[in-house]
């Protein structure tokens, strides 16, 4: 029976090779996009993963009370840590961590002749107790004991030593503007992985970088980073309850409050609403799923469809096996394994296509992904290919095995209402989910369009920016003489979310209960008029005064304060007093998720020779020739160390890489989704002319017309893609209203949205069901009636 069953199997595929082609091509694009969205969806849920203690491993985070609502941060208290550590039973490892790249960490590792430019991370000792970064030389409690010792990573350790082997104890120098110091390496760490949250190549012992910064000793600092890892059979919401009003046992004017959340989580759940976990990356990896799940039941559809469709031709085949004997169950069987093996013949085709898309499908979404035949691949495949089968084959089987003998060998066949309108059902399922991507795709589109356009309060184009060793005076002129450049200035926080925040700024008037958070920028002079901020009230910064009597604040602070006439009058900030000298218009220095909050430009004073950050404008139409020139600038003062400059233009597209990915997979998806759909639709409307061939035969010799048969044919196909419009288009509705709603500056919905993906889908459906209305109308009527 199984040679017999392959070998019909073989002549139906052969007899049918229309039908086989478009389900092999329609399966083989839906396999693949489930297997390349299931590869980047468990690179996704996989982050942070790695880590031994991962049940056990928290992330302690600060809830701030404002007079907005409440702001949740990943900052906590220096002391932290410590006092966790002691007080804490139910804890067994706390570690305060300053990422790398956090604040002005960045210095020059030399070894001999060798200068690398990093940024430094700094931890607690106990910092390779609580994560699972592999040491390949040193000790787990010893390698951050000793403030002159650091870690470093295999990756740096090539770049300095040019091996991996024997390279604890060697001595490294390490250089921040004027500070140098010499440190020797006490441990030898496996670089991160790809799928680690926290990337950095050094570890210096967290004490070095409170002794630069007494401060983050008080309680009301924010700077470093808490994780904890809980003993064994602790409860991470006991821990909750006791830590939430910790700060305030330590200093009663503090109003903030603690609580833990698992550390593999805050990569997917990243975003906060009411001070507690709401989402965040988890949307798209459910998002994506869903588009996976959908393209890969418009594909079983179309295989329902085409087998249903077809059944008319196999009928006399199911009649003889029944007379002979065949049971339901042996035809079931029998037409479950002809979608078993088309499925597995496409499952084979979307493995060889995974691999040849993997690359390009890496670069959209931005990760590294690998093809691995390990078991979770493999049994994921299989099973998915099994339920695709199944579930394409099952209708099908059921339906053909369901024919009464005795009707079909009189070529009969029992034409069920229910048959019909289960067919134009499916096709109503995958044009509604085609309008739906499509839809969605238009407003990706045009919500990004908006972010590019919409004018943030400055200019970013044309505007680099590079660290310096030594900054001057001097320096600075140097800088704005070189052909090209507009203007330059320092500055050392950007304007793309890294930035300070504080509350503790007072002014005349300020209420007892008024609790603002402002964002803190620090520039130097020049960098309003290098950014090309607005003023709307007051002056720049001035040389002419000192630095310590200016501030800016932007439109949202001046409003927050109540204050009238600002200019001129006085804040006290930091126990510092200055005066505002200048009010600029609102303007995005956080992503459009976030509304306009208040926020102040802080002029920090010239020190020579300190590492510092600068801002260049260029002259449109010459960054090649003036890039030159700003690199043997830069080589004239920063001997060894290579020109690391970034366009400001690129970090603002990083804050909306997520968006950008989604809009651009979405475009693919939805293609893929009308193909799919359309090759469906291409087949079925080829099924129905043919069946129709004698009635257009007669209609032809009756005087109809090639055009009044074409629009006969292609009327039912266009009430079912127009129902299946009408039900897609509130569900899109729905879909982009929220997904425009986590933005505080966003796009309208427009109508030509919903009418215009509307129309696309039924342009493309007459199209598809016309090229074969058309093909069928031609025919002589001659050949149409020759068979009767």
């Amino acid at each position: 029976m199984i040679k017999h069953n392959l070998l019909l199997l073989y002549r139906n595929f052969r007899r049918f090779k229309g039908t086989f082609f478009i389900n092999l091509v329609g399966l083989s694009m839906g396999l693949t996009c489930a297997l390349l969205i299931w590869l980047w969806v468990s690179d996704e849920l996989g982050v942070d993963k790695f880590h031994e203690k991962d049940e056990r491993l928290f992330q302690v985070m600060e809830n701030f009370y404002h007079d907005t609502g409440i702001e949740t941060g990943a900052g906590t208290p220096g002391p932290l840590a410590r006092a966790l550590m002691e007080e804490m039973p139910e804890i067994e490892y706390a570690v305060a961590v300053v990422p790398a790249g956090m604040g002005q960490q960045q210095g020059v590792i030399s070894v001999a002749d060798k200068r690398i430019k990093i940024s430094a991370q700094y931890a607690g000792r106990d910092f390779f107790n609580v994560f699972s970064y592999r040491l390949l030389e040193g000790d787990h409690n010893k390698v951050l004991a000793d403030q002159k010792g650091v870690a470093i990573s295999t990756a740096l350790a090539l770049k300095l030593f040019n091996t991996t082997y024997d390279v604890a104890g060697k001595t490294i120098g390490w250089n921040q503007g004027e500070k140098t110091a010499l440190f020797y390496v006490s441990g030898l760490f496996e670089t991160p992985p790809a799928n680690s949250s926290n990337q950095f190549d050094i570890v210096f012992n967290y004490d070095l970088f409170l002794q630069d910064k007494p401060w983050l000793e008080t309680w009301t600092s924010t700077d470093p980073r808490t994780y904890v890892v809980l003993r064994e059979g602790a409860s991470a919401s006991q821990l909750n309850t006791k830590i939430r009003g910790f700060l305030k046992s330590k200093d009663k004017n503090i109003r903030e409050t603690l609580f833990v959340q698992r550390y593999s989580d805050r990569y997917l759940y990243g975003k906060y609403e009411n001070g507690a976990p709401a989402g965040g990356r988890i949307a798209y990896v459910k998002l994506f799923s869903i588009i996976a799940v959908f393209i890969l039941l418009i594909a079983c559809i179309n295989f329902m469809n085409l087998s249903t469709a077809k059944a008319s031709r196999r009928i006399k085949e199911v009649g003889i096996k029944k007379a002979v004997g065949a049971g339901r169950k042996t035809l079931i069987i029998q037409y479950l394994s002809e979608s078993m093996t088309m499925a597995f013949l496409s499952l084979a085709i979307a493995v060889l296509a995974t691999d040849l898309l993997l690359t390009p499908f890496g670069s959209l979404t931005g990760k590294q992904l690998v093809l691995r035949f390990d078991t979770s691949l493999v049994l994921t495949a299989i099973g998915i290919t099994l339920v695709t089968g199944v579930l394409a084959g099952s209708y099908p089987a059921l339906y053909l095995s369901g024919f009464k003998p005795a009707l079909v060998l009189k070529g009969r066949m029992n034409k069920s209402t229910g048959e019909g309108w289960a067919r134009k059902g499916l096709v109503v399922f995958q044009f509604a989910i085609s309008v739906i991507l499509i839809v969605s795709v238009i407003v990706a589109y045009r919500q990004m369009e908006y972010i590019q356009t919409k004018n943030l309060g400055y200019s970013r184009d044309h505007v680099i920016y590079f660290d310096t060793e030594k900054v001057s005076d001097a320096l600075m002129a140097e800088i704005k003489t070189l052909p090209g450049v507009i203007n330059a200035a320092r500055f050392y926080h950007d304007l793309t979310g890294n930035h300070g925040g504080t509350y503790a700024l007072d002014w005349e008037g300020k209420k007892p209960d008024d609790r603002i958070d402002f964002g803190n920028l620090e520039v130097g002079y020049d960098l309003i008029e290098t950014m090309g901020f607005d003023l709307v009230e007051g002056r720049s910064f001035s040389r002419d005064f000192g630095s310590d009597e200016q501030i800016i604040f932007n439109e949202a602070a001046i409003q927050a304060m109540g204050l009238k006439d600002p200019i001129g009058k006085t804040v006290t900030i930091w126990n510092f007093r200055r005066q505002i000298v200048g009010v600029v218009k609102n303007f995005h220095f956080e992503s459009f998720y976030e509304e306009v909050k208040p926020c102040f430009f802080f002029l920090v004073p010239m020190i020579d020779n300190t590492p510092s950050r600068i801002m260049v404008k260029i002259q449109a139409g010459s960054e090649k020739t003036t890039l030159e020139h700003l690199q043997k600038f830069h080589q004239r003062h920063n001997a060894g160390l290579p020109f690391d400059f970034r366009f400001m233009d690129d970090d603002y597209q990083k804050l909306y890489a997520a968006e950008q990915r989604v809009s651009a997979l979405s475009q693919y998806f939805a293609g893929i989704a009308i193909v799919i759909s359309c090759l469906g639709l291409f087949a079925l409307a080829a099924f129905t002319a043919e069946r129709r061939l004698k009635e257009i035969g007669v209609r032809k010799v009756l005087g109809s017309s090639v055009t009044g048969i074409v629009l006969l044919l292609s009327r039912d196909f266009s009430k079912i893609v127009f129902t299946a419009i009408l039900i897609a288009l509130p569900v899109s509705y729905l879909i982009a209203t929220r997904w425009l709603g986590g933005f505080a500056f966003r796009v309208a919905l427009e109508w030509w949205y919903f009418a215009g993906a509307g129309a696309v889908a039924m342009i493309i459906a007459w199209v598809t069901v016309g090229t074969q209305a058309f093909k069928a109308a031609k025919v002589n009527p001659v050949l149409c009636l020759k068979e009767e």
